[in-house]
């Protein structure tokens, strides 16, 4: 990490020639511009940078679309400030000349862009300090590494990519090993960005690794997520490799983004560890988790944001499909673990490719839900979930964009900006993927219907 007086020295020696000023959207891509290091000291710092506010009313392929408050034809698609975090400013080792800083997105007149991903996770951080407390997080992401290149992978389509493995490689040392260069090179450079790496594992499908991050403050570790995962995809480039954080590339395992979340008093002490409580869980905690059984399904918007995160959800497959809170129980959908200062719930709904920032939002709010309203915990599921009575989470995108529209939780907690906004985007996925025509439509009825 980098103090802007040590930018700025970096820039007088030619050290740092580029500076990247970048937000996360709505789809959890980095976002934003390379600025000259020299302009930026010189200029950018003091009031940030410029940038279309289009930027987050697009699909995934940058096509403007209808239905955005924030951004249409007819608002003119003015432009959005961002304005640099300098909490976040680090080098980018793998990029030569490199460092970045994220951005809080503003309009000129300096009011927050409330629907964007980071205005709306510090949004529910607010409403932890005013409680006096904060949240502590990490982000367990999953990713398939094949030994086909992007722009290859691109030309075929995605299809017939080679693996870089062969067969189930989970906790596997030698097949893991033919990857190591390449992950060597992603965890080092991490660390030169500022992030504490614990390690790598392999994963279940062929290729697929989870490299894992210690816990930090909720929003450093949303910050630390969007870095990584774009710097993972750019570090592998270089190796002539691709990478997919798909939720669900195959008909295997999925990439899933397992998060662990905990709240802390402002003096750092373990609110939800109490050893003459219950599984050693504080009454708040309790309540929190009780909270997130209520809300899991209506704010799964937030957990599951696209098409494909849906058919993750495989019983049998470490996914979950039921809402039930366990003890350490990775067959259900929320996770107790640890205790004292490690105690937390880990929510297994998210797949890799999850916005992180709406993602944790959605567990303070649902956390704070259940402790507003002191919601009884119900008793945890101490067998197999899968096949238990619990409620089941939405199957497609469609049934989580009803539910979250119906919610007042998701209203109270997030306003009805930030649910429209959200609600939009689903709306456009759901319509461009009913007209379109698949390779498995073409399959099944080219010649036999």
């Amino acid at each position: 990490m980098l103090s802007l007086s040590e930018l700025e020295q970096l820039v007088a020696t030619g050290d740092i020639d580029t500076v990247i000023v970048a937000f996360t959207d709505m789809q959890g891509r980095l976002t934003g511009k390379r600025i000259s290091a020299r302009l930026f000291v010189e200029d950018t710092a003091s009031h940030g940078a410029e940038c279309c506010n289009y930027l987050l009313a697009v699909d995934v392929d940058m096509n403007t679309v209808d239905g955005y408050a924030m951004s249409s034809w007819e608002a003119g698609y003015g432009d959005m400030v961002m304005t640099p975090d300098f909490s976040t400013l680090r080098l980018l080792p793998w990029l030569p000349g490199t460092a970045m800083v994220t951005a809080d997105l503003g309009w000129d007149d300096g009011r927050p862009v409330v629907p964007a991903p980071r205005s709306i996770l510090r949004t529910q951080l607010d409403r932890l300090a005013d409680r006096g407390m904060g949240a502590v997080a990490a982000t367990e992401l999953e990713f398939m590494v094949f030994d086909t290149g992007y722009r290859d992978a691109w030309a075929k389509r995605y299809r017939d990519l080679t693996p870089a493995t062969d067969y189930n490689i989970d906790y596997a040392m030698l097949a893991s090993t033919r990857m190591e260069p390449l992950l060597r090179d992603i965890r080092v450079g991490m660390e030169g960005a500022g992030m504490y790496c614990e390690g790598v594992k392999g994963e279940c499908n062929l290729g697929q690794q989870e490299i894992g991050f210690r816990y930090a403050d909720a929003l450093v570790t949303a910050d630390n997520h969007s870095i990584y995962k774009n710097g993972a995809k750019e570090i592998a480039d270089k190796h002539g490799k691709s990478l997919t954080f798909m939720a669900k590339y195959d008909e295997r395992e999925g990439n899933s983004c397992h998060i662990h979340i905990s709240f802390r008093g402002t003096d750092g002490s373990a609110v939800f560890a109490d050893s003459g409580e219950p599984f050693g869980m504080s009454k708040m905690f309790q309540h929190f988790v009780a909270g997130q059984v209520a809300t899991l399904r209506e704010l799964t918007l937030f957990y599951a944001p696209n098409i494909n995160s849906y058919k993750r959800f495989v019983e049998g497959s470490f996914a979950p499909t039921a809402v039930a809170w366990g003890l350490d129980n990775r067959t259900c959908a929320l996770r107790v673990v640890g205790h004292g200062h490690g105690m937390r719930m880990e929510c297994r709904a998210p797949g890799g490719d999850v916005n992180q920032y709406l993602a944790v939002a959605a567990l303070i709010a649902g956390g704070l839900h259940g402790i507003d309203q002191q919601l009884e915990l119900p008793e945890p599921c101490t067998g197999n979930a899968y096949v238990s009575g619990a409620d089941r989470l939405p199957t497609t995108l469609g049934e989580a964009a009803e539910l979250f529209a119906a919610s007042s939780v998701a209203r109270e907690a997030f306003g009805d900006e930030v649910v429209a906004h959200y609600l939009n985007n689903a709306r456009v996925e759901l319509a461009a993927y009913n007209s379109t025509v698949t390779d498995w439509e073409r399959m099944r009825g080219f010649e036999r219907l």
